[in-house]
This record gives structure tokens, sequence and C-alpha cells, in this order.
């Protein structure tokens, strides 16, 4: 009798067990048509982003939401395949879709709660709910990831699946895939990785932003132990392994420190030249953007540009605090760290907001949470603005918003930033590729292009050109000119009378055309381009690739009073420095897509072979020989502390000293610089060409 009441809750559980396996049957049967097709995984397309590359192939820039690098399963190091099975899937190449084991765990060790909660996800689980499904957490979802999983293994073979898994996972700081938070986290490429870095990686799948060696790397600490402690259980380490990658330091790379060199204008160019082609599918196609800067040729740019227009804007002092925010007197971290959210650091200039000043010390909060403390020689650029009789814009005080700079040994100074802007340019004047651009001091501080986009007077940068018409027209650098005052009235210049008078209001009388483009006269070139005909000279300079229209024929046209880009000077320059061919700057070299087939290839204009020539090559010799007495004993002598003697240029300063210009060259580079205001405005007397853009 006891055996048979025994048998009755057996029986029950085994009629439960074959009832549930008919529902799910039953369930499985009207679910699986209505499954989604297989498309997006057997033929795999990921959203690849828009890359730009150096000439040497080094990463520059990069577009798109998700940022991701597709590798094949053969390229994957055998150590990270197996810290992600020890982490995510260890009965991985033993199960279908479905590991019947890990969830007969998973559900024990969640009912008893025994350890921490557990799931039940295989990999091929994972793939599906990534590719096909949302993460709501229901009955239904589970059952279509289950059958999904099914209907993968049925189609692909485990080492695509892996594959798919290792190229679409979501692993923190928008990457993508291994591959990418490699490059990210560590600035490596998948093989370089050591087995403490792939423990570390292997370990995010989890949690992305929980264990995010940037955001939380104590909990990114633990994660990675346990990945490591898992690959010990299946013995795929030892336990010496184990503990020499225990030891290492985490060394996250720096996210700014991801591109090989700062070239964000570049970069922009890029982006929207790939827009205007391909439109929203460039950020995804996978698009790869070769271009024809140097890393050491930007650097040095973004380097000079910097120190040029910093050097410049402490000769006009300091300008005081940029805002003020209203401290509490028990301000929190986190009410320090709101007062600078408007304010981002610019590289090396870093934003902070007062906590005390006096006129020997100021204690600052930067929005790392460091506190620092300014004294002495770091005090003496804004002493003025730490005494009593400072304005009430000028005066540093509790909750004043300023910039810092640190030396080499971590003193810091008050500076600020530059209200004047900037740019650099350079190229290759044998067929115009161009090595730099430096569009402005801060890309994120403002994305307006100075080097393309900036329309300004060029002064007496122009004066080239001028001379170089003259030159056919029969001067020499020998020719007389009198350097003497001349008077227009009102009738001859069709608007306003006009005195010219020369930079430094001295007048020389009779010089040759040498000495004069040397001095940067400015009544010979009035008087030179008296003789040569204003209508000739408008359409002579054409020949530099200059638009007429944008220099009308007038005497003015002598002191560069017409407008130019930047680009276009390095271009008119070009014509000068390659013996009298006319090139095209271009910055693209080539585009390939994600497999590395070309799409696209410049086929530059290149001088001495299939570039127009505009000049005769003795008369491109001949301004090249003068403006080389320029650097060497002119206007831009101060170029001479490089100790060279292949270097020809010539200065510019516009009227009231808005705008400051040099072109400098030899026969491999041309190189222009501006610097100015956006919203013209003087940049201070004696501010010249030669003082603050040649530098």
């Amino acid at each position: 009798m006891s055996a048979r009441w025994l048998l009755y809750p057996l029986l029950l559980v085994v009629v439960g067990i074959f009832a549930t396996a008919l529902l799910l049957g039953f369930a499985a049967a009207m679910i699986w048509p209505t499954l989604p097709a297989l498309d997006i995984v057997t033929d795999y397309r990921p959203k690849v982003p828009l890359r730009v590359y150096s000439a040497e192939g080094k990463l520059i820039g990069e577009f798109g939401e998700e940022r991701r690098s597709v590798v094949t399963i053969k390229e994957v190091p055998k150590s990270l395949v197996d810290a992600i099975l020890a982490a995510e899937d260890e009965r991985y190449f033993q199960h279908k879709g479905v590991d019947y084991l890990g969830v007969a765990r998973a559900a024990l060790a969640n009912f008893t709660h025994i350890g921490p909660r557990q799931g039940a996800s295989t990999i091929t689980m994972q793939v599906a709910r990534n590719f096909f499904l949302t993460r709501e957490k229901t009955v239904t979802r589970k059952v279509n990831e289950m059958l999904l999983a099914f209907k993968i293994e049925s189609s692909l073979t485990k080492e695509q699946i892996l594959e798919l898994y290792i190229n679409q996972i979501y692993l923190g700081q928008r990457a993508y895939g291994f591959a990418s938070a490699a490059r990210i986290y560590y600035g490596k490429p998948l093989e370089a990785l050591s087995l403490a870095e792939i423990a570390m990686l292997a370990g995010l799948p989890k949690g992305p932003s929980i264990f995010n060696p940037v955001a939380n790397p104590a909990r990114a600490k633990q994660r990675q132990q346990y990945v490591l402690r898992r690959m010990r259980d299946i013995n795929v380490i030892s336990a010496e392994d184990q503990a020499n990658a225990d030891k290492q330091p985490l060394a996250i790379k720096n996210e700014l420190n991801e591109f090989a060199t700062k070239a964000d204008y570049v970069a922009e160019m890029v982006r929207q030249a790939m827009y205007e082609r391909y439109k929203e599918n460039a950020y995804a196609m996978g698009l790869k953007v070769h271009t024809t800067i140097f890393v050491n040729h930007q650097t040095a740019a973004n380097a000079a540009l910097r120190a040029g227009l910093l050097a410049y804007d402490r000769r006009h002092g300091y300008r005081g605090p940029e805002a003020y925010a209203e401290l509490p007197a028990n301000a929190t971290e986190e009410t320090l760290d709101d007062a600078l959210t408007d304010y981002p650091d610019s590289e090396d200039i870093y934003s902070a907001v007062v906590t005390e000043a006096t006129p020997k010390r100021v204690k600052a909060h930067r929005r790392n949470g460091e506190q620092i403390e300014i004294t002495e020689a770091g005090l003496k650029f804004a002493a003025e603005a730490l005494t009593d009789k400072a304005g009430p814009n000028l005066r540093i005080r509790r909750g004043a918003i300023i910039r810092v700079q640190a030396d080499d040994k971590k003193r810091w100074s008050i500076t600020q930033l530059p209200a004047a802007e900037s740019m650099l340019i350079s190229a290759d004047p044998r067929d115009g590729a161009i090595r730099a651009i430096a569009g402005g001091f801060d890309f994120t501080r403002s994305q307006f292009n100075h080097a393309t986009q900036a329309l300004r007077q060029p002064g007496s940068s122009f004066k080239p050109f001028i001379y170089s018409a003259s030159l056919e027209k029969g001067f020499g650098p020998g020719s007389i000119i009198d350097d003497a005052p001349l008077t227009f009235s009102a009738a001859q210049t069709g608007g306003e009378a006009w005195e010219p008078k020369n930079y430094d209001g001295t007048y020389d009388g009779p010089i040759t055309m040498r000495q004069a483009l040397v001095r940067s006269k400015n009544l010979v070139s009035i008087r030179i381009l008296q003789a040569i005909g204003t209508k000739y000279a408008q359409d002579y300079i054409t020949r530099f690739g200059f638009d007429a229209k944008l220099h009308p024929p007038y005497l003015t046209m002598a002191l560069g009073a017409g407008n130019v880009t930047p680009m276009q000077m390095v271009g008119g320059y070009s014509v000068f420095a390659n013996g009298g061919f006319r090139i095209k700057p271009y910055f693209i070299q080539r585009i390939e897509d994600s497999k590395g087939t070309v799409l696209y290839t410049e086929k530059p204009v290149r001088a001495k072979e299939n570039a127009e020539k505009v000049i005769d090559e003795r008369n491109a010799y001949i301004m090249t020989n003068m403006m080389r007495d320029v650097v060497r004993f002119g206007t831009a002598a101060s170029a001479m502390k490089l100790g060279r003697g292949d270097l020809a240029g010539k200065t510019g300063t516009t009227n009231d000293f808005l705008d400051a210009w040099f072109g400098g060259y030899n026969s491999e580079l041309v190189a222009v610089a501006w610097v100015g205001y956006d919203q013209p405005k003087t940049l201070g007397r004696n501010e010249t060409g030669g003082a603050v853009a040649l530098p």
C-alpha cells in the first residue's frame, strides 16, 4: 500500500514533465514559423565606422555611432577564446544552442541563493538576443531566444557563431566587438594583448557599464579576477599564469590618446567629403580614408600654433576669469564639478573653479576631483586680478572659473584661452599633397576651419604675386622705383581720398625692387601696380588660383586688400616653390571599403609632369631668390634662427593690424600661417606678420 502511494507523486512529476514538454513543443511549433530569417547573421554586415588615416597609415579620426573593428575567428588569439568561454559559456562546444546543464545549475543556484545570481544564456543565445530581440525579461522573449539559438546552430558552425559574437558584442565606451575594445581600452591589436588585458575584456559582456575599467576600475578588477579564476578552473591557464596576470596593474589607455595625432580639422574635412559622396552610409559601411597628412608634420603644426597664439595672448595681459559660479560654503565635489560643466578642458589647459584666493595663494578644483594649489610664479600672469584694485570682472575670487596649466614638475600656473584665432597649413608644392592642417586653436571650442573657410585680407603677403606680374612686364630685381609718398583724390579712387603709407612711416626715395620687397615697402608696390595696370594684375593673379572677383582692380590690390583663403595662399606660393606650375592642394589619397577594396584614388597634378605651367621658371626663380632675401635680411629675418639657407617667404600685415600672415617655403614644403580675430579687430600695435604669424 505504501509503495503505491509513493508512485502517485512520481507519476504526477512524470505527467507534469510530459505535459510541460507537450506545451513547450506546441509553443515551439507555433512560434518557429514566425521567427525572423537569419539573413542578418548568415550575411553579416556590421556597422563599421568611417576611419581616417594619415599618409603612414596611422588612425587620426573616426566617425560612427558604433566603434567596431571586424576580425575573422582565425585572427582571434586562443587565449581570448578561452577567456570568453570561461566567463560566458564553458560548455559552448558541447551544447546545441541551449545548455540544459547550465540552465539547471543556474536554477538551483538562484533557488537556493547560494552564491551570486546566475543566468543561463549561452553565447548562441546572446547572439540571438543581440541581433533579433530586445532585452525585456519575459517568458516569451526567453522562449524566442532559445528557439532562435537552435535555428542559428542549425545554420552556422560553432566557429561562425563565435566570430559573430566576438565582433558584435557591446563592451562599453561605444566599442562593439573585442578588436575595437582592445584598441580603445589598450591601444593595441588583439594579438598584442596580455593575459591580464584579455581577462579584463572578457569580463565586460556581463556588464559593460558596471565593469567598465575607465568608469569603475575597482569593479573591473574584481571581474577580471573572476575570469582568471574561471580560466584556471577549466585548466586553460596555470596557477602561475593566474597569479602573474592578477599582479599586472590596470593600464587603461586614455581615450584622448587613441589617435596618432590631433587632427580634428582634417578629420572633419574628410567626414564632410564622405557624407557628400555616400550620405548616412558613410558612417556605417567601414570606409577607410587615407589622407596625405604626415603625423609628425601635424603634431608640429598643432604645437607651433598653440605656442605662438598663447605667446601673443600673454603679451596682452590677463582678461579675468571666464565666469563666476555661486558656491555654497560647504560645496561638495559634485557641486564643484557642475560649475565646470560648460568649460571643457583644452588639451593641457584645464578649467578649474576657485575655492580660495589670496594675493599669495589660489586653491582650485579640477573636474577630475583634483585639488590644486597655485603659488608664487604661478600667480604672476594674473597678479593684478588678485588685488583689491581689480574690477568685478577681473577679480579672481571664490567661484571664479579660471584656466590652469602645469609644467613638467607639476607646478601649476594661471593662464587663459586666447581670444584671437590662428591657423597653419602646409603642403608639398610638387603635387599639392597637404601635410598638416591646424584650422584653429581648439576644434572643441570652434569647428570653423580657418584654413579652408576663412576669407581674409592677405596684406603684404600678397605682394609677391604683384611683383611676379611686373616681371612679365619688364621689371626686374634691380629696377629702381621711387619710395615716396602718394596721394589719391576721391575722384581717382571712386570713393574716399587715399594717402597710403609705409608701415614704419619712413620713405627711402629711389630703391631697387628687391630692396622694396625685402622691406615690404607699400608705396613701391603701389607704383609697380600703377605701371603694369590693375586689370592686367587682376587677370594675372588667377594663374595662381585666386578668384579675380575677390580682388577688385584697384590700386589697393598692391597692399593685399582683396580676400583669400589660406588654402589659396598655399596653392599660390607653391607656384613659386615648384618652378612655375599650378598644382591643386588635396588631402585624400584613396578611399577603401571595409574589405580593403580601393573605391577611389586621387590622381594629383604634378609639377613638371602633368600640371599646367602658369609662369616662366625664370620668373619663379627670381621671385624665390628675392623672397629668400626677405628671410635673410628683411621682415622675416627672425626665421634665420633655424640656421637654414633654403627658406623663402613673405610676411603680411593688414591695415590696423587686423590680420597677420606669413607664407614660407622651400622646394619640398610650403607653409602658411595666419593670426587674427574671428570678428576683425586690431591685434595691437606692432603685432605684425613677422611678430605674430611667423613664429
